[in-house]
């Protein structure tokens, strides 16, 4: 077959590999991601159904442009009430529990795998955000407090595009020629690398939620004057990728603006509530949501089972008993040690906290970067790098599909032992 067919059938077996995973997710009652990963795995390095190198080109797409998607898309369910009454609690997850969680990762996995610090913080960086996401239907059906609930799901769609800042901040340590390293290298010339990290990442954030509230705005003005019956779906990705790339060339994150616009957009009854909100504008959104929605699924599809379809599987098979180390540590140690500050606010018993403390998987956003180490290495040809970038692919990996395995498993026998009060 020529390079544009295999390409044509590596898109087909994806989209009919993730029909079948949504189907056997939704009949065995747990969340479709490790199934989206298994049948990637076992259709890609073991069956070699899809050819690794177009595997390859179209992950490194499907990673942007999907993320964008998924995390502009999550942005509208938050409710900046709920926000409010919990910025303290999900500040702290935010920040120093992204951190904690960051260097405990590190520190474990150049542990195992004998490998420098510098790894470690690249692994560390991509494996701190959670996915939540996954756990929703799963916290609706076993009525967990909409409270925590709020909080688990909030802290996921915030650390996704932080994960993604300390990431570029890791890739700045280890491979300063890289695109994305530029700016911070730019900063650390005035100062030295650790100050230009603080400023970089103070930056980003402040800088993202700035552009993205603005860019919000103007849609919303947009929206009016063009008046809402106007296809809500490509006005929906304009403004996601639009968003995107004015973060970019601002040198911002621009997955942090696409998702505080998609936050304007899900609380516009509110933030634009002084301009006589009107009922067309609630279609609009409604028609967007539902499109945002399958394009979202889509990308979760393509981002997963690529993952494990990219993996090759001598290092994958070398890695295994080592990756599941890991990830027992991230599940059991890193996350309980992450959230750990939360119950400095005396706002949480400690049963709250134990559930909230296991229930933090990692998902999307550590699954689309897992693949960025390699990438860089083969793209400025440093060996060294090729070989961290494959151990960091294979572990994310196992990590991912064991946290999320667990994690979704045991809510239900959580929610009644430690929420049994709060889930009446």
């Amino acid at each position: 077959m020529s390079y544009s067919q295999l390409i044509d059938f590596t898109l087909i077996a994806v989209m009919t590999l993730g029909f079948f995973a949504f189907i056997l997710s939704e009949k065995a009652h747990i969340s479709s991601i490790p199934i989206l990963i298994i049948l990637g795995f076992l259709f890609g390095p073991v069956f070699g159904f899809i050819p690794n190198h177009q595997g390859h080109t179209i992950f490194n797409y499907a990673r942007v442009l999907g993320l964008v998607m998924i995390l502009y898309t999550e942005g509208h369910n938050l409710k900046w009430t709920m926000i409010k009454k919990h910025m303290g609690t999900i500040g702290l997850l935010d920040t120093v529990g992204l951190l904690i969680t960051a260097l405990i990762g590190a520190v474990f996995f150049s542990y195992l795998f004998d490998l420098p610090p510098a790894a470690g913080f690249l692994f560390g960086a991509i494996i701190s955000a959670t996915d939540p996401a996954t756990l929703i239907p799963l916290f609706k059906q076993n009525k967990v407090d909409e409270n925590i609930k709020t909080v688990i799901v909030t802290e996921s769609i915030f650390n996704d595009p932080l994960g993604i800042v300390l990431t570029i901040l890791a890739i700045a340590l280890v491979v300063p020629e890289a695109t994305e390293a530029q700016f911070v290298e730019k900063i650390a010339h005035l100062t030295t690398i650790y100050p230009a990290s603080v400023i970089f990442f103070v930056y980003q954030v402040v800088s993202s939620l700035l552009i993205g509230f603005v860019m919000g705005i103007i849609g919303y003005w947009v929206i009016r004057w063009l008046k809402p019956g106007l296809l809500p779906q490509i006005f929906g990705l304009a403004i996601a990728f639009g968003g995107f790339m004015v973060g970019e060339f601002a040198q911002t994150s621009g997955y942090l603006v696409a998702t505080t616009i998609g936050i304007v957009f899900g609380n516009h009854a509110l933030i634009f509530k002084r301009w006589d909100e009107h009922a067309g504008f609630n279609k609009f959104i409604k028609e967007e949501m539902h499109f945002n929605e399958i394009v979202a699924d889509l990308a979760t599809v393509f981002i997963f089972i690529l993952l494990g379809a990219t993996t090759k599987l001598s290092i994958f098979s070398q890695s295994l008993w080592k990756g599941a180390l890991l990830a027992l540590g991230i599940v059991f140690i890193a996350r309980p040690l992450a959230s750990l500050p939360i119950l400095a606010l005396k706002k949480w018993s400690f049963k709250e906290y134990l559930f909230i403390a296991l229930e933090g998987p990692r998902g999307v956003v550590p699954a689309a970067l897992a693949g960025v180490p390699l990438s860089l290495g083969v793209m400025y040809h440093n060996p060294r790098l090729v070989d961290w970038g494959e151990v960091i692919l294979s572990a994310t990996i196992i990590t991912v599909l064991i946290s999320v395995l667990a994690e979704t498993l045991w809510v239900k026998p959580l929610s009644k032992k430690l929420l049994a009060k709060k889930s009446k």
